[in-house]
């Protein structure tokens, strides 16, 4: 039998796709699925977005780019967040990369070795811990908690740091979560990150756009404290509905973007050309489309969380940003993966186990709103049916 090294034993993966494959094959069977579960937008991309990718691939951009990206993206991206955090970013430290999972994988990488520690939130994307088990570093989950309205909190943060700590990942907007951490508590673990210069932050800001009721994205960009250990992970999947364009986009700091450039020389060469120039005219064409698809978001985010608090044992958070609801199931009695199999299986509403993202998941189920109004309420229906029978 072929052995492969210590780290493919350790490496695991995002069950969302799993549930997705599943609720696939109940679909191919003739049952009726409604898929709450895999977390990308129910819209099209927009049409100028499509019709840049065609005219690129018309105008001759058939080969291969700087390993970077092409310069007018990457000027654009610099552009952008200048135009929505207020901040000047180099284009020269921006790296235009196959997707948002690149840079997680990217960053951990870089800081991930046996004795070393990596902190990532629990419940997360579960992709953090993955990487870093894969690298051999210890995973110290930072917790997550629901009485925190799901933001993270700098104090308990700042105090699960010690001389091992390499790596930092935080999120906000959050997935699975929805919570958005406020600017004094973002303000506060900046501030308590002075006493830890040699502690490298990664901030994933791909739900930066997604925030509902007034709430405030803070971007880690803004703090020039952290600058020169900031990772920022931002790009186009979930703003302009294109996750199967596989694009994002990293912020590294100077003394890291040159080792980020070997990586991607290494792993895929450059990220396919008509896709950069789709992104291009995302960034640079009408944003009518991003805040159009947010305002349905929000309508939507309203129905699911007034429909998950009418269920008997399950109470639901209102979600401040991205486009999911994390209701707590502990009084149903049921456990998490549990009864998001039997959602799936018994009625037909896909839903994704809390523990798919971390220890502290346990006693809740995440429900994706990317999905239209009347398949919401079905499922809601649905849920109600099978959890309070």
């Amino acid at each position: 039998m072929l052995q492969t090294v210590p780290g493919f034993d350790r490496i695991g993966e995002e069950n969302a796709f799993a549930v997705l494959a599943r609720a696939t094959e109940l679909a191919e069977e003739g049952r009726d699925i409604i898929n709450l579960g895999i977390g990308q937008p129910d819209f099209k991309t927009p049409d100028h977005i499509v019709e840049a990718a065609v005219k690129a691939l018309r105008d001759g951009h058939h080969g291969y780019t700087p390993a970077t990206g092409i310069a007018p993206l990457r000027e654009a991206v610099s552009a952008d967040l200048r135009k929505r955090h207020g901040v000047e970013t180099d284009p020269g430290n921006v790296l235009i990369v196959p997707g948002g999972k690149v840079t997680m994988f990217m960053a951990i990488l870089m800081f991930g070795e046996p004795g070393a520690d990596i902190l990532y939130p629990d419940p997360g994307f579960p992709i953090y811990r993955s990487m870093i088990e894969f690298t051999g570093a210890r995973p110290v989950p930072v917790p997550i908690r629901e009485e925190n309205d799901f933001a993270f909190s700098a104090e308990e943060t700042l105090s699960l740091i010690t001389d091992r700590t390499r790596l930092l990942i935080l999120n906000s907007p959050a997935n699975p979560t929805g919570g958005v951490t406020p600017r004094s508590e973002i303000e506060a673990l900046v501030a308590g990150l002075e006493k830890h210069p040699d502690v490298a932050v990664m901030s994933d800001e791909i739900y930066s756009q997604m925030t509902y009721d007034g709430m405030e994205h803070v971007s880690l960009l803004k703090f020039d404290s952290l600058r020169d250990r900031l990772i920022l992970l931002d790009g186009w999947s979930k703003t302009y509905a294109m996750t199967g364009w596989r694009m994002g986009f990293a912020v590294w700091p100077a003394s890291l973007i040159d080792k980020a450039r070997k990586l991607a020389v290494n792993a895929w060469s450059c990220v396919n050309a008509p896709s950069q120039y789709a992104g291009l005219a995302a960034l640079t064409g009408p944003q009518s489309a991003v805040s159009e698809m947010v305002g349905e978001f929000d309508a939507r985010r309203k129905i699911i969380v007034e429909g998950l608090n009418a269920i008997s044992g399950i109470s639901c958070k209102t979600p401040l940003g991205a486009f999911y609801a994390f209701p707590n199931i502990k009084e149903t009695g049921w456990k998490a993966k549990q009864l998001a199999s039997a959602l799936l299986e018994e009625t037909g509403v896909a839903t994704i186990g809390g523990p798919d993202f971390g220890i502290l998941g346990e006693g809740y189920i995440r429900l994706s709103y990317a999905n239209s109004t009347q398949n919401i309420k079905i499922a809601l229906e649905r849920i109600k049916n099978f959890v309070e029978e």
